[in-house]
């Protein structure tokens, strides 16, 4: 399967979004299904939004029972824009009149 990484919170474990699409048998209208898949992971080369390719193989743990074979396409990642200079001169307090 093709699929999309969604998650990659878990050590060597990333969760693949697996879309397919249908058709109604009746109305014909044709609609898409997803599918998540925890695949597993042996190097640390993915990020969320890269483009995969996972096989099925024999049962890892509970729920992963398939394994990353390659990258597709890798998802293209932007430094952040760094915010405009914090002013850290912010206004000082104001004084208040001791005369009372």
């Amino acid at each position: 399967f093709e699929g999309t990484i969604i998650s990659d919170k878990m050590q060597n474990t990333v969760v693949v979004k697996v879309e397919k699409v249908k058709q109604h048998p009746k109305y014909l209208k044709r609609y898409k299904v997803y599918r998540k898949y925890k695949a597993h992971v042996v190097d640390e080369g993915f990020v969320i939004g890269d483009k995969v390719v996972i096989e099925e193989c024999r049962p890892i743990s509970k729920d992963k029972t398939w394994r990353v074979i390659k990258k597709i396409e890798a998802q293209v990642h932007e430094k952040p824009k760094k915010p405009k200079e914090i002013e850290q001169k912010k206004e000082e307090p104001k004084e208040e009149n001791e005369d009372k």
